[in-house]
């Protein structure tokens, strides 16, 4: 992804929608309160869990929004979301461990499996199922080495939202294998389909699930590589200790930063979600003009995921295709894994006149024209 993103930027006029990065600039009582803790000091080592206060204030968060209770034991702060599922991987897999994947899924998952010598299992999904994993489809590659399975609802690429039944299907599977269950709960506020759920809310999954979590997305703070782990506190402490060889502890003035958006966050994520369900209506109506094209209606995250099957082409070729006919950037589906082929994934991270423009360009071209 970070390979097309970077050729799109290299093109003046290009639309570019493969970016998951928001677009608006941090909200500016987060940056003052952020400046005014380092001016005051704030620039030193914490605890390498990360700082108490901020560690509590996630904590009471999480009860207050999700209804989860932790305690600060059980909270890790990292450097991004990313890096807490590197940790959690370095700190629970042996070599030649299995962990489940669900297709369509976020590129960097395979990759920082293997790195712990894990092994990455795939589980398929269908667009006939709303791209949810079936139960059939995880026993189906299930095996005495697997180990842990990631949850991610609403779902990076697809948008998709696991309901009660799904979050209950996969919960009861890792209840009987005595998997532990990843939850990449990243999208929060971005659950338009119903209050957000996190899988660690069924019965018996809060002893066996990890939670990660990112102020990139809610925030809109993607440059600050803040977020944090919630889990049983053993894991975290073993993680606390890889990471003294990594990065020792997270930033200060970004935990500062985190404490100030938990803070402020009745004010600030209510109109950040807002935009983004506007802009993902505007890019669903547009896909609707668009022949060759489908998407259903958006339910999650800040993605739209279209179907291009019709055209007859593989997402990679259309993608080329859209890049270099309508100077318009998204990423193939292929790119998230075999269930992805036939779809490209758009980031609604450019403003409702952009993706508008990016449309008419695209209905310009001969393979999408009127």
């Amino acid at each position: 992804m970070s390979t097309a993103g970077d050729a799109a930027l290299a093109i003046p006029d290009m639309i570019n929608f493969t970016l998951g990065d928001p677009d608006l600039t941090t909200d500016r009582r987060i940056l003052d309160a952020m400046y005014a803790d380092t001016v005051a000091g704030k620039t030193h080592y914490t605890e390498t869990l990360g700082e108490p206060e901020v560690r509590e204030a996630i904590c009471a968060h999480t009860a207050k929004h999700y209804g989860l209770d932790y305690s600060i034991e059980d909270c890790m702060i990292t450097t991004s979301a990313n890096h807490g599922m590197w940790l959690i991987m370095q700190t629970i897999l042996n070599p030649g461990d299995e962990v489940l994947i669900i297709e369509p899924y976020f590129t960097p998952y395979p990759d920082q499996i293997t790195m712990a010598q894990g092994v990455p299992v795939c589980v398929p999904t269908r667009a006939e199922d709303g791209f949810l994993p079936t139960r059939a489809a995880i026993e189906a590659v299930l095996s005495e080495r697997t180990r842990a399975i990631i949850v991610n609802s609403p779902t990076n690429p697809t948008g998709a939202v696991w309901d009660d039944t799904t979050l209950e299907m996969v919960a009861s599977i890792a209840v009987e294998r005595d998997l532990i269950v990843l939850a990449d709960d990243i999208y929060t506020i971005y659950d338009f389909a119903r209050p957000f759920r996190s899988i660690a809310t069924m019965p018996n999954m809060r002893e066996r699930t990890v939670i990660l979590h990112s102020f990139s997305k809610n925030y809109c703070m993607a440059g600050f590589r803040i977020g944090y782990l919630l889990g049983p506190a053993p894991l975290m402490n073993a993680a606390r200790d890889i990471n003294e060889n990594v990065v020792f502890s997270a930033p200060t003035p970004c935990q500062r930063a985190a404490l100030a958006a938990l803070r402020h966050h009745d004010e600030v994520c209510p109109p950040i979600r807002q935009m983004f369900l506007d802009r993902l209506t505007v890019a669903a109506e547009e896909v609707g003009r668009t022949p060759k094209m489908h998407t259903p209606p958006p339910s999650g995250a800040i993605y739209l995921w279209v179907d291009i099957r019709e055209t007859g082409m593989s997402s990679t070729e259309v993608a080329d295709y859209l890049f270099d006919n309508a100077h318009v950037a998204v990423v193939p589906g292929i790119a998230f894994g075999a269930s992805g082929e036939g779809f490209i994934r758009l980031a609604v991270t450019i403003s409702e006149n952009d993706i508008r423009a990016a449309f008419a360009r695209i209905r310009a071209t001969e393979l999408f024209r009127d």
